[in-house]
């Protein structure tokens, strides 16, 4: 591969830019559906790959858009049939921003926990606040699953697409 080819170096960044989305959704500072969906655009944009590479963007941008979607629609109506307020996800958010900070990378999952549990320990009382913390984890770790699967499903469609090029 020469990267003094404008193709090869477009496949190139691409590809840094799907893995670094599939990455993105483990890690929560980076948007990760966003980044691989960049990277199969660059791809498309920038090599010679044939009339296949729009067909790639095209599906690459159905699954971003779906996955987009459902992770937020499906997680979000099994919290309010489980009941959890969207204050306590706000509370959760905001410790999780400050505990980025105070304990890098981790810190933003304890302090999600932590702000959940609080919340939902001034509304229901301490006897109810875990159970109600654990469901919203279970809705926040579908939606990762979700935006993880459909990064994965865009970095497979680009692969196809560059291997048959």
């Amino acid at each position: 591969m020469d990267l003094t080819d404008s193709g090869s170096l477009a496949v190139v960044i691409a590809a840094v830019l799907i893995v670094a989305g599939i990455l993105g959704v483990v890690i929560p500072v980076l948007p990760g559906l966003i980044l691989c969906w960049l990277g199969v655009l660059i791809w498309a944009l920038l090599t010679d790959a044939g009339g296949a590479k729009w067909l790639v963007l095209a599906l690459s941008t159905g699954i971003a858009l779906a996955g987009t979607l459902i992770k937020y629609l499906w997680p979000g109506r099994r919290l309010k049939e489980s009941g959890v307020p969207n204050w306590s996800l706000v509370v959760g958010g905001m410790l999780g921003v400050i505990g980025f900070f105070v304990v890098p990378v981790v810190g933003l999952v304890l302090g999600f926990v932590l702000g959940i549990w609080l919340a939902e320990r001034a509304r229901l009382g301490p006897g109810q606040a875990w159970p109600s913390t654990r469901r919203a984890l279970g809705a926040v770790g579908l939606s990762l699953l979700i935006e993880f699967a459909a990064a994965l499903a865009v970095a497979v469609i680009w692969l196809l697409g560059v291997l048959n090029a």
